[in-house]
C-alpha cells in the first residue's frame, strides 16, 4: 500500500563535530526541488569559501526516488554516503545535509573520515524536529460557469488547497489534494457537468 504521509525535518538546524583540530561543521535544511538544493549548496561555499571540503547528500520527493551523495574531494565513500546513511536511518526525505570541514593537520583515515561526517550529520538532524507531511497531488479542474457552486463545495474540504484560477469561457481551477482524498474528489468532481479534470 503507498504511504500517504512522509517525514521531513521542520525548519534548519545545525550540528558539530571536531577530531585531531579537523572540524566538521554540519547544516540541514528542508528543500522541494533540485534548485534548492544548488541554491543551499552555493550559500554555503560561498559563506564557508576557506573550509577544505563541502560534502552534502540530500533526498526529495515523497518515495525518496530522487538523492544524490557528493564528496567534494574526500576519498570515495567517506563523506556523501555516511551523510546519506543519516538520512535514511531518521527516515526523513525533501532535506539536504551539506557538512563543511575546516582540515586540522592530522589525516584521520577513512573510518575517521566516515564516523566524523557521520556524527556531525547526526548532530544537526538530532538538533532539528522531524515532522510528518501529507502527499499531495497537483490537479486543474476545468468546468462550464454554472459548475461553479458544485466545484467550490467539493474544494472546501480539508485536505485541498487552491493554488490558482483563471476565469475564460470555462472556468478553470489548479489545486492540491492529498493523496488519501485524490480519488474520492476526483469522482465527484467527473460527475459535474461539463468537467474534466487533468494531472498538473
Amino acid at each position: 500500500m503507498f504511504d500517504y504521509t512522509y517525514h521531513t525535518i521542520a525548519g534548519e538546524s545545525e550540528g558539530i563535530y571536531k577530531e585531531k583540530g579537523s572540524k566538521f561543521i554540519a547544516f540541514a535544511y528542508p528543500v522541494k526541488t533540485e534548485e534548492d538544493v544548488k541554491q543551499k549548496v552555493a550559500e554555503i561555499k560561498k559563506k564557508y569559501y576557506d573550509a577544505r571540503h563541502h560534502c552534502y547528500a540530500y533526498i526529495l520527493g515523497p518515495n525518496k526516488d530522487a538523492y544524490r551523495l557528493n564528496d567534494d574531494g574526500e576519498p570515495s565513500g567517506t563523506a556523501g554516503r555516511p551523510i546519506h546513511g543519516q538520512l535514511l536511518s531518521k527516515d526523513v526525505t525533501d532535506t539536504l545535509i551539506i557538512v563543511v570541514r575546516y582540515f586540522g593537520g592530522i589525516k584521520l583515515g577513512v573510518s575517521g573520515l566516515i564516523n566524523a561526517y557521520k556524527t556531525a550529520a547526526k548532530d544537526a538532524l538530532d538538533n532539528n524536529t522531524v515532522v510528518e507531511r501529507f502527499v499531495e497531488e497537483n490537479y486543474s479542474v476545468r468546468f462550464p460557469p454554472l459548475g461553479m457552486n458544485k466545484v467550490m463545495q467539493l474544494l472546501k474540504r480539508e485536505t485541498v488547497k487552491i493554488t490558482g484560477q483563471a476565469y475564460e469561457a470555462d472556468c478553470i481551477i489548479h489545486f492540491t489534494v492529498q493523496k488519501r482524498d485524490a480519488d474520492n474528489l476526483l469522482d465527484a468532481l467527473r460527475k459535474i457537468d461539463g468537467a474534466t479534470v487533468e494531472t498538473l
